[in-house]
């Protein structure tokens, strides 16, 4: 037992801070469930950036989600200065006991200093402001992978909270609106659920991409196979002129809904899907979040810290002794040869095996 562990039973409010990109945000989901879970009776709140947002709306166990806008900077300091305001005077009317910051981001720091909740808890990093700034540190592993999702319920396990194995699974709700337009779409397409493959080739990180002609060679395979295939994508232009790309490389029949999805339709169409294929990206945790088994592409980053969670999946990865190194492609370049050397056969063998097993 933790000896300054939490009174749950005087826990009202919680303030959860994750201010880190899509798959990151979802990574977080099941620490508001755990502490519903163990504290019915207290209202979990979420701070996100206002981009990530759908990764968590409808969440049954946050209360309330607030954002901060990443374009507010570009607005003018007076105008950044009344948004910041804004939010923290929301922040405060909270009166929020427990704040739960899940990165090392300075924000935490100041957000602790200005509510000053009963308890806060942190990563552990060397800095004495920092550490004063927390009542609760945890340490993350200096020299072994532990997978983000672990890594943000050791918030909780610092203050004396021990998930079950019950309550870690990722959570994303679609909602009724993007589920019914989905329907329709996969409708129109005479596509019945679980009667297609989806394809998601891309990723807003250059870097995470393997080549487009391997992508075209696997989709040759798969419609050669008999497979129908549902393509998803991004609405960014760069992103969905790699996708088009590969397609007309591919030259294969499929339902293409490059940049016509919202991340909640994403789901939705992920849900509905028999697997799904693509690289280290938020779209793949949101496939892990929909229950539906995962090939997963892994150059630069780390399977064991990112892999697929809590879903049957097969993770493709080359021998390459430098990886993962996290950089942004080899020697910086945007371009990961781990990655773009992975073999087209070595995909299509890890596709065919894990659908086999459904």
């Amino acid at each position: 037992m933790v000896p300054d562990a939490v009174n749950l039973a005087t826990l009202q409010r919680v303030l959860v801070v994750k201010l880190r990109h899509h798959g990151d945000v979802l990574l977080s989901s099941p620490v508001f469930h755990v502490l519903k879970q163990r504290a019915p009776h207290a209202e979990s709140d979420a701070l996100v950036y206002a981009d990530t947002r759908d990764m968590l709306e409808g969440h049954p166990a946050i209360a309330r989600i607030h954002s901060i806008d990443r374009a507010w900077k570009r607005q003018g300091l007076l105008t950044q200065a009344r948004h910041e305001t804004g939010l923290l005077q929301t922040l405060a009317a909270r009166r929020y006991q427990l704040l739960v910051h899940l990165t090392d981001h300075w924000r935490g720091a100041w957000l602790s200093q200005a509510l000053r909740p009963r308890w806060s808890v942190a990563p552990a990093r060397a800095s004495r402001w920092w550490n004063w700034s927390f009542s609760h540190r945890y340490p993350l592993p200096r020299h072994t992978p532990r997978h983000a999702v672990e890594a943000n319920l050791d918030a909780l396990r610092r203050l004396g909270i021990y998930p079950e194995e019950s309550e870690k699974p990722l959570v994303m709700v679609p909602g009724p609106e993007a589920e019914a337009r989905v329907d329709s779409l996969l409708a129109a397409a005479t596509l019945a659920p679980k009667g297609f493959i989806q394809f998601h080739p891309a990723s807003r990180w250059l870097f995470k991409t393997w080549t487009e002609a391997r992508n075209a060679e696997l989709l040759r395979g798969l419609a050669r196979d008999g497979h129908r295939i549902v393509v998803t994508g991004a609405p960014d232009p760069r992103e969905r002129a790699i996708v088009a790309r590969i397609l007309a490389a591919a030259a294969v029949p499929v339902t293409d809904l490059c940049g016509q999805l919202t991340l909640r339709e994403l789901a939705a169409v992920s849900a509905r899907a028999r697997i799904f294929v693509g690289v280290d990206s938020a779209p793949m945790h949101i496939a892990a979040a929909m229950g539906t088994p995962v090939v997963a592409l892994f150059g630069p980053s780390g399977e064991k810290e990112w892999g697929p969670w809590r879903v049957p999946h097969r993770v493709v990865v080359s021998a390459h002794p430098c990886r993962p190194c996290g950089n942004d492609g080899c020697g910086g370049g945007k371009v990961s040869e781990c990655l773009t050397t992975l073999p087209v056969d070595e995909v299509h063998s890890a596709v065919n095996e894990l659908l086999s097993q459904r």
